[in-house]
C-alpha cells in the first residue's frame, strides 16, 4: 500500500492485476480531515483500501464500477446489539450478578437473518454483547456482517470488550429475588469483583473467571456500561473513569442523563447513546429534548449511537442519526456518530469507521443523503467482497 501511495505522489506507471475502482459521485471518507470528493474515487486491493480520493487514471487490468449518483460512505459501526444469534436470545446468566468469565461469541450464529438485514442497510461491523439483568453479563464479540461465511470468517475478535450494567435492568430484580439491587448495592457489587481483578493481576495469581476483567482494568480491553439517568451516568463515569481509568464508554445515557453531560464532557468519558435519542418526560420542562445533542454541545467526546438491537432494528441504525439531527444536532457529525466515532470510542479506528489507505474495503453505496429516510442502500462490500446489491435479482434472504 506504501509502496503504491509513493508511486501515485511521483506520477510513476501504475501495476496492472487485480484491484476494484469505485467511481462515485460523493466520497464521504470521514477521516479526521473530514475529506468529501465530489466526485470522488475509491480503489479496493486484497480486502484494504489503497487509495481514496479524486478521480484518477485505473490501473490497468481492474474492475472499474462507475456509480456517477451514489454517495459513498464507510460500513456503520454499532457497539450496543443483541442480535448475533439470529433472534434466538443474547447470552445472559442470571444466577449470579456478575460474570465476568462468560463471553457471547458462544450464541454467535454467522450469517443469521438479522445480520444480512444490517448489512443492506449499510451496518458492517457489530458488537454482540451479552443483557443487562445482571451488573457483569460478560463480554462481546466483535464481528462483521458478512452474508456468507463460517464464526472464523466473519468474527473479528472473539472478546471485543466487556458489557457492564450498572443501572437501571438489574435494579428490577431488586425485593422480588432478595437481591437488593439499589444503585448502592450495584456499585459496590462492581468495586469489589474490580478489586479482585487488580488484586490477581498485582500478585500475579491466575484466575481464569477473572482473566479478560484485569485486561480491562490494566486498559487493554474496552468496557461498555449501560446506565441511565443523571444520577446513573454521572456515578457510572466516576467509577471506571475517575476511580479506575479504565478504559470505558457509556452506553444509553438516556432519559435525563445529558443533564451531567459536562461533568462527562470534562471527564472525557465518551458517550453510545441510544435507543432513546429524546427526553421529554424526565425533565418535565415542557419540550421535548435531543439528547443526542445535549451531548454533542457539552463537548463530549466521541459521541456516538447505538440501536441497542432488537430494541431498535438493526437496519434502522440510520435513523438514529436522522432522528437526532432531527431534534439539533448537526446532521455531519450524526455520520460520524455512526461510523468514525463508535470506531475510536472503542479502539477499533485502525480497521473501520473511516474510508483511508489501510483500512477494511467496508464500503456502503447511498442513492442520496444517507440520514434521508428516502435514502436507499444499494451495494455493500465488507473487506472488499460484495456482501450486498439491491439490482441483483436474486432473493437476498
Amino acid at each position: 500500500m506504501v509502496a503504491l501511495s509513493l508511486m501515485l505522489s511521483l506520477g510513476l506507471a501504475l501495476p496492472c492485476g487485480d484491484g476494484l475502482a469505485i467511481h462515485c459521485g460523493k466520497v464521504m471518507s470521514m477521516d479526521d480531515s473530514d475529506s468529501i470528493h465530489a466526485p470522488g474515487m475509491i480503489w479496493v486491493e486484497d480486502g484494504e483500501l489503497s487509495y481514496v480520493g479524486a478521480v484518477r487514471e485505473v490501473p490497468e487490468g481492474w474492475e472499474l464500477r462507475t456509480e456517477d449518483e451514489m454517495w459513498a460512505m464507510p460500513g456503520m459501526v454499532d457497539l450496543h446489539t443483541h442480535i448475533h444469534s439470529g433472534g434466538w436470545g443474547d447470552t445472559n446468566d442470571m444466577v449470579h450478578s456478575v460474570n465476568p468469565e462468560l463471553r457471547a461469541q458462544a450464541a454467535l450464529r454467522p450469517a443469521n437473518r438479522l445480520g444480512k438485514l444490517a448489512c443492506a442497510a449499510g451496518v458492517t461491523c457489530l458488537l454482540g454483547i451479552p443483557g443487562s439483568g445482571t451488573n457483569m453479563s460478560g463480554f462481546g464479540v466483535l464481528y462483521k456482517t458478512k452474508t456468507s461465511g463460517s464464526f472464523e470468517e466473519v468474527v473479528w475478535k472473539r472478546v471485543g470488550g466487556l458489557k457492564v450494567a450498572q443501572d437501571s435492568n438489574p435494579a428490577r430484580r431488586a425485593g422480588t429475588e432478595g437481591w437488593g439491587n439499589c444503585r448502592a448495592s450495584m456499585g459496590w457489587t462492581l468495586e469489589d469483583v474490580a478489586d479482585k481483578a487488580l488484586a490477581s493481576r498485582r500478585e500475579g495469581r491466575r484466575d481464569p473467571a477473572l482473566e479478560n476483567l484485569e485486561k480491562v482494568m490494566a486498559g487493554e480491553l474496552p468496557v461498555l456500561i449501560h446506565t441511565a439517568g443523571s444520577e446513573g451516568v454521572v456515578n457510572t463515569a466516576r467509577m471506571w473513569s475517575r476511580k479506575y481509568n479504565t478504559h470505558c464508554v457509556i452506553s444509553h445515557g438516556s432519559f435525563d442523563g445529558w443533564k451531567v453531560a459536562s461533568v462527562i464532557a470534562e471527564w472525557g468519558v465518551p458517550v453510545n447513546h441510544g435507543p432513546r435519542t429524546m427526553d421529554w418526560f424526565s425533565s418535565r420542562n415542557g419540550r421535548i429534548n435531543g439528547s443526542g445533542a445535549e451531548y454533542v454541545a457539552a463537548g463530549v467526546p466521541l459521541f456516538s449511537l447505538n440501536t441497542d438491537s432488537s430494541v431498535i432494528p438493526q437496519e434502522e441504525f440510520f435513523l438514529q442519526g436522522s432522528m437526532t439531527a432531527r431534534l439539533g444536532g448537526s446532521p455531519y457529525q450524526m455520520l460520524r456518530a455512526l461510523t468514525i466515532h463508535p470506531a475510536k470510542a472503542f479502539g477499533l479506528d485502525d480497521r473501520v469507521g473511516s474510508l483511508e489507505v489501510g483500512k477494511d474495503a467496508d464500503i456502503v453505496l447511498y442513492d442520496g443523503d444517507p440520514l434521508d429516510p428516502r435514502t436507499r442502500v444499494m451495494r455493500v462490500w465488507i473487506e472488499g467482497e460484495l456482501q450486498y446489491d439491491r439490482d441483483e435479482t436474486r432473493a437476498f434472504f
